[in-house]
């Protein structure tokens, strides 16, 4: 009989199989939500000169000492030019936000508190604020202003492209292939038509998981129960992916062909996890590329699939693959019942700010997934959970 590895110790061995890929340049257009291989260092400085801050009047403390001041509008500065005139006493020059400032100029005079009649302006007044940002106020050149690891969500892409880089150093994208087995299984929308058959539902929400946790899906398939095919799709998707996933065929049924369809040389990291539900859940590697068998079931699968194939997704991507496996306090607001000798995963939804089961905790159950907020981690031996009780979850 196989022995069950304990629920810790197969997260650990999928952890450390969670390493950031190689890295490669994208356009910084193709960079969204990728993770940073390299830091980003500013190539120019931001501001790159003494630029306004305020559409008004850039003029000199000694000229407007005596309000109010009526001075000769010399010209015009605006965003985008490389510099601006000189400005000498007894000048004004017109300035827009963001346009270099004019050498000598003290403070620029909002639009509103001055008044302007062909070539002259009155400032009529003017607060404390100079609306000057001097050249390198936010970063220098050369700055470093994201670090390796940093996810480029939308507010990073802003200091990226700040940056003045073209190109991003990321990691790259983990090539997931997914392969459904069982001869019962048909693409949704041919069930009701084939007698006999069910949709295959497992796949689509693993292929989501991927993408989510920053992988792609480069093949996805389902396939009979028959060992010559398997043996085939094995042969092809290990070539094409970082790390291939297969649902179900994990029992000890007579066409469970998942674990023999990778030959002799698959090398297991565990075999079944002391958890439920997911017993059947076993993780290996043929020469360098992971493989993750998920049950059939397709709650099972999800549940698992949370657990093992999100973090070792994230973890080659570049993410934290450990920030998907925090655990957290809630408070029971119903009864969950004894555990048995097997860790248990219940799915549990959120009332009124407490944690109650949902109403299945069937393994095939698939409408209860449509309700199930978190997963709440029951140990071995565990006694009743009564309302009021703390007890472990983690986001579903």
């Amino acid at each position: 009989m196989t022995k069950l590895t304990a629920f810790d110790d197969a997260l650990d061995m999928m952890l450390a199989l969670a390493r950031p890929l190689s890295a490669e340049n994208v356009p910084i257009a193709h960079a969204h939500d990728r993770t940073l291989a390299a830091p980003v260092f500013a190539g120019v400085s931001s501001p790159r000169n003494d630029s306004s801050a305020m559409d008004g009047y850039a003029v000199r403390d000694g000229d407007v000492a005596q309000l109010p001041a009526r001075l000769h509008v010399a010209g015009e500065s605006f965003a985008g030019t490389e510099e601006s005139p000189a400005l000498l006493a007894g000048e004004a020059v017109r300035i827009f936000t963001g346009a270099p400032v004019p050498t000598g100029t003290d403070r620029v005079v909002l639009q509103e508190n001055c008044s302007r009649e062909d070539d002259t302006v009155t400032v009529r007044e003017y607060g404390a604020g100079r609306h000057i940002r001097r050249a390198g106020d936010d970063f220098d050149s050369g700055t470093e202003l994201l670090c390796a690891g940093t996810r480029l969500t939308a507010r990073a892409l802003v200091a990226a492209a700040g940056a003045d880089l073209a190109e991003l150093s990321v990691v790259r994208r983990p090539r997931i292939a997914i392969l459904g087995t069982g001869d019962e299984l048909v693409s949704p929308g041919e069930a009701r038509h084939r007698p006999g058959t069910i949709p295959e539902s497992i796949s689509p929400a693993l292929a989501a998981m991927v993408e989510e946790a920053g992988g792609e899906v480069v093949q996805r398939v389902h396939l009979p129960d028959e060992m010559a095919v398997l043996e085939d799709w094995a042969r092809e998707s290990l070539p094409k992916a970082d790390l291939v996933v297969v649902t179900g065929g994990a029992s000890v049924g007579e066409r469970d062909y998942a674990k023999v369809m990778f030959g002799e040389e698959l090398n297991f990291q565990f075999s079944k996890v002391a958890i439920k539900p997911g017993k059947p859940v076993w993780l290996g590697r043929r020469e360098q590329t992971p493989i993750l068998g998920l049950p059939g079931n397709p709650t099972s699968a999800l549940v698992m699939a949370r657990m093992f194939l999100v973090p070792l997704v994230s973890g080659m991507a570049g993410r934290q693959p450990g920030a998907e496996l925090v655990w957290r306090e809630g408070i029971a607001g119903a009864a969950f019942p004894a555990i048995g000798n097997r860790e248990t995963l219940t799915r549990a939804r959120w009332m009124d700010d407490r944690l109650v089961p949902v109403d299945s905790q069937d393994s095939s159950s698939q409408s209860m997934l449509t309700q199930a907020d978190v997963l709440v981690r029951r140990p071995i031996n565990a006694p009743d959970a009564e309302p009021g009780d703390r007890v472990r979850y983690l986001d579903f």
